[in-house]
């Protein structure tokens, strides 16, 4: 009986859990679906398949194309597997900033050239001799000696002279009878630049001059003495080159991509190491027909006024010459947010307005303006990209696997820094193995040494900056720029020729720039840019040693900073003693 009891309560009990799952147990995962769902809808975004560069949050049509959206892939945290997040604090910490990419019309946009002061041809003038004899005085002691016109500047005995006025005097007592003959002899006379009056005089008097004056037939500057007092001169030689310095000119060379940038009557702002709080406006007078088949260059004339006499020939001048766009609208980024690795140049857009999310791009760019660059490919109006901290967030790409200026194809490259508990790079993906994407230029021999001497003076003022030493970075800066100029560009053919004209011209600037400041931390500004070029020729070129790429990510206020040096050991730069071995190799060039 109680067997029977027992058996009926394990049946009602099974009976009812059975009930409770039927029941139940279904509705558990009806209910929780939903928010799943609703998850996965809040956090897919659309993207055209055209321009995949497009990120919306809801569906609609491509505002480039006007193509219907599609969702994007997106992994479980609802990224794309180029994007990668940074927390806001992160955002804080490096001070990134971001700004929108918009269209321009070069208006108000300038370009900088350096150049030369030269004297004005069009208002020389060259005094000459017009008569042959010797200089018995010259009245202009020294070069730079200023005339005005009608100035004695020479006197001067000539026997060919003396015998005409003899014969001045002979045909006057004739001229009632030849006066052809009278009149012949006043106009030979007249030739040697002798007045009126002065004829008058002679025949008045009936005295022969023995010395003929020399007077200026115009105002200016005495540039060159040909003659000396006392020399023997032959009629028609040049005795003095004089120039009218009211006006000067400014000659530049402008590269042969950037010819169509310019016009005759542009604005231009010249600027002088002389007078450094001081501009001098000018316009553009001539720009050469003919290209420069050796520097691939065009001259380029500016007028400038010159009343104050403070330009003088000779002096080397910076031009801010206004562009003329003619209404062609271009896109520009700022500087400071484009990366350079070899013949790649990525920024960062930040692909999602209200987050803090990026990826990286690559882009194609143009000529620079100041502290912009025209973007050619690669960004679209209203792109917004990290105009500020962008070496911070290419570390956080690599860190988390993903596209980044050193990994163009993503994946995981763990990274390091030097006294910061560093980890070492994959195999697969060292910078040694990076310098495939670089193209090396075939060059001379005794190119690669002229580099190599750039590279030892470049190195003498990174140990400089190292010590902190105010006077031996100006020396180190300005060997470096002897060095530069010591470079014989005709050794280099092609696109050599042009690819080492444009970095020329950038080191040039930048160890100009050294050189003319006082400030620790303005050249070291100067010198980060300086790096980057110099990276970028030294793998373009090559030199004779083995040169090591070393990168610290908290130089620049954590914007990141790269530089060459000869050893492994690191030394760092930016920072000096403070944090010396701060930073890491990232590359080897060989």
């Amino acid at each position: 009986m109680k067997t029977n009891k027992l058996f009926l309560y394990v049946v009602v009990l099974l009976t009812g859990v059975l009930l409770g799952w039927l029941l139940f147990g279904g509705s558990s995962k009806e209910l929780t679906q939903p928010s799943q769902e609703e998850h996965q809808a809040n956090t897919q975004m659309w993207t055209c398949s055209m321009h995949p560069q497009i990120m919306q949050p809801e569906p609609g049509d491509c505002p480039i194309c006007g193509m219907d959206l599609i969702p994007a892939e997106a992994g479980a945290d609802g990224l794309t597997a180029d994007q990668f997040k940074l927390t806001d604090n992160a955002m804080a910490l490096a001070n990134i900033q971001t700004s929108v990419v918009g269209e321009g019309t070069g208006k108000g946009r300038t370009t900088k050239l350096s150049g030369r002061i030269v004297e004005n041809e069009a208002a020389n003038a060259v005094q000459v001799s017009y008569v042959s004899g010797r200089i018995e005085r010259l009245n202009v002691n020294f070069t730079g000696e200023t005339v005005q016109k009608g100035q004695l500047l020479a006197t001067i005995y000539s026997p060919e002279l003396y015998a005409a006025q003899q014969e001045l005097l002979t045909a006057a007592s004739l001229k009632a009878s030849q006066p052809a003959l009278y009149q012949a002899v006043r106009n030979k006379l007249k030739l040697w630049k002798l007045s009126e009056k002065q004829i008058d005089a002679i025949e008045t008097s009936g005295n022969v001059q023995e010395h003929i004056p020399v007077y200026a037939t115009v105002s200016g500057t005495v540039t060159e003495k040909l003659v000396s007092q006392g020399d023997y001169i032959k009629q028609g030689q040049p005795l003095l080159k004089i120039a009218n310095l009211q006006t000067v000119w400014a000659n530049f060379d402008v590269y042969e991509n950037q010819v169509d940038l310019f016009k005759n009557g542009q604005e231009v702002m010249i600027g002088s190491n002389a007078y450094p709080n001081k501009e001098f406006q000018g316009t553009v007078d001539f720009i050469d027909p003919v290209l420069n088949s050796q520097t691939r260059t065009v001259g380029l004339r500016v007028v400038l006024n010159n009343e104050d006499k403070l330009l003088k020939p000779g002096m080397f001048v910076e031009a801010q010459i206004h562009k003329v766009a003619e209404g062609k609208t271009s896109l520009s980024i700022p500087a400071s947010a484009v990366l350079w690795t070899g013949k790649r140049s990525v920024v960062y857009v930040k692909t999602n307005p209200n987050q803090p999310v990026f990826e990286m791009r690559e882009v194609v760019l143009g000529n620079r303006s100041g502290d912009q660059f025209e973007v050619l490919e690669g960004l679209y109006s209203g792109n917004e990209i990290v105009s500020n901290g962008t070496f911070t967030v290419d570390a956080a790409a690599q860190l988390q696997g993903k596209k980044s200026m050193m990994n163009a194809a993503g994946g995981k490259v763990p990274t390091g820094h030097g006294g910061h508990g560093g980890l070492e790079r994959d195999k697969e993906s060292t910078p040694e193995n990076e310098m495939a994407t670089y193209k090396r230029l075939t060059v001379s021999k005794e190119f690669q040494q002229q580099l190599q001497q750039v590279y030892d003076a470049y190195i003498d003022l990174k140990n400089a900056l190292v010590k902190e030493d105010a006077k031996y970075i100006t020396l180190a800066s300005k060997t470096m720029l002897n060095e530069l100029e010591g470079v014989d560009m005709s050794l280099v053919k092609g696109n050599a020729h042009t690819q080492w004209m444009s970095l020329e011209k950038t080191l040039n600037s930048s160890a100009l720039s050294i050189s003319k400041s006082k400030d620790l931390k303005t050249q070291r500004d100067h010198f980060k840019y300086l790096s980057q070029q110099l990276i970028h020729t030294v793998q373009l070129f090559g030199v004779t040693e083995k040169v090591y790429v070393e990168f610290c990510p908290m130089a620049d206020d954590n914007k990141g900073g790269y530089w060459l040096s000869k050893e492994e050991r690191v030394i760092n730069p930016y920072f000096g003693n403070a944090m010396l071995s701060c930073g890491e190799v990232t590359e080897i060039i060989e």
